[in-house]
């Protein structure tokens, strides 16, 4: 990969998001690849519990710890982290309160549940506290131990209220360090370090709930990224032909023809069936083409960078994944 000026150069805090079925974790964990090439570290962070990174990576389930799970294109690293809400409660007692050894006594009466439970925006400080630490962290030397952080973020329509921290813990905590937490969080997911993005595929829904997100957050002040368009299958056909097929004007004729004369079929009867077969798949193949024409056209008026990944003919396993992270590169988002 040739070096280039990133889209997102000032970036330090990637929060990825979609709908379900779009290929969320999949485009998070290739965003980490790009963002590590060249010899950069990047932490892959996912906070839904479903060790979604550790599938997609073929590596046994992650402990609530960071560790190395890849290397990029190019050198690099890639650190992943599953974080665990009640570890992260745990952790959260023993910064502010020295009371870790307390808190396990808690979980186990399940207070740390029931208290995440009454206050789902105490869960979301949480979490996002976690990512945020990491997002600020600096070594020894005074240098940040991640040159990026992306987190595999909930679904399209939580996303809002997820990185809304400030809102969701307001009617929780007034003052203390709850809320000067929330506050710090607050600090980094509304900042020009921070880019929200949308995974999608052109399809209507998946495109509405993105356009709907977006609005969202522009609403809320929170800072959109860019849309990566997912999954996206190839045009196999010449516009013009498209075109003839969309308006009932493709040639049935013509295609026996031509397949009588490539000796594809073994008469005039036989070459007309195939090319009404053929005919068939490429009306169809048009009018996908068309409704993807108009999906693409919907996202474009949002405004925002718009990337494609190609869908993966064998389907996503790790070769694919270094496939995604190339084709990220390219396109200048790392």
């Amino acid at each position: 990969m040739s070096a280039r000026d990133s889209d997102w150069d000032g970036v330090r805090l990637h929060v990825v998001t979609g709908k379900g079925g779009t290929g969320k974790t999949t485009v998070a964990a290739a965003l980490a690849l790009a963002l590590a090439s060249g010899g950069r570290k990047v932490l892959l962070v996912e906070v839904e519990g479903r060790q979604g990174i550790a599938q997609i990576f073929d590596i046994p389930p992650l402990p609530y710890e960071e560790r190395k799970i890849a290397v990029a294109p190019d050198g690099g690293d890639v650190f992943a982290l599953a974080i665990d809400p009640e570890e992260a409660m745990l952790e959260y007692l023993e910064m502010f309160y020295g009371m870790r050894r307390a808190g396990r006594a808690l979980t186990k009466l399940g207070v740390v549940d029931f208290a995440t439970t009454i206050a789902p925006g105490l869960r979301d400080v949480l979490v996002t506290g976690k990512t945020s630490e990491a997002v600020r962290r600096r070594g020894k030397d005074g240098r940040r131990v991640y040159d990026a952080v992306v987190l595999d973020a909930p679904p399209t329509g939580r996303i809002a209220r997820f990185l809304n921290v400030t809102t969701e813990i307001a009617g929780l905590a007034r003052v203390g360090p709850i809320k000067n937490h929330a506050d710090l969080v607050r600090g980094v997911v509304t900042s020009s370090e921070t880019a929200v993005h949308f995974v999608t595929l052109l399809e209507e829904m998946p495109v509405q709930e993105t356009m709907d997100g977006i609005a969202e957050l522009r609403e809320a002040g929170l800072p959109t990224g860019g849309i990566f368009v997912n999954m996206v299958r190839p045009t196999l056909l010449p516009e013009q032909t498209l075109r003839a097929a969309e308006e009932g004007r493709f040639d049935v004729g013509e295609l026996a023809v031509g397949l009588k004369a490539a000796g594809l079929a073994d008469g005039p009867d036989d070459a007309a069936a195939i090319a009404r077969a053929l005919a068939e798949e490429v009306v169809e193949h048009a009018r996908r083409t068309g409704l993807e024409r108009t999906e693409r056209e919907t996202l474009a008026e949002a405004g925002l960078p718009c990337y494609e990944l190609n869908q993966l003919a064998d389907g996503v396993d790790l070769a694919g994944l270094y496939e995604l992270a190339e084709q990220l590169c390219e396109q200048g988002v790392a």
